[in-house]
């Protein structure tokens, strides 16, 4: 699930940055609806995954909120992407 969460933060992330090239105007309005659709469920499954996966892994609300916030902050899903990436290295390292 770990592995999971952090593909849906990435693809979550980039479909944010979609929705905000809409409202620059790098990408035509027409497609508002398709890409503000797929970002509200990648959202949603994000915030899912998110609770599920820190109640696996114990982290406490420190951990949990910034992972949180990150959703609704542009570029912040590349900081949560190295942020798990360590915390996954860190564990597979402890695992061996």
């Amino acid at each position: 699930m770990f592995q999971l969460f952090r593909a849906i933060s990435v693809l979550e992330g980039l479909s944010y940055l979609a929705i905000l090239s809409v409202t620059l105007g790098l990408i035509s309005r027409d497609y508002v609806s398709q890409i503000g659709m797929g970002h509200g469920v990648l959202f949603m499954i994000y915030l899912f995954l998110s609770v599920s996966v820190s109640d696996k892994q114990r982290w406490s609300l420190k951990v949990w909120v910034p992972i949180f916030l990150a959703s609704v902050i542009p570029f912040a899903f590349v900081l949560v992407e190295l942020y798990l990436r360590k915390v996954f290295e860190n564990k597979t390292l402890a695992e061996a």
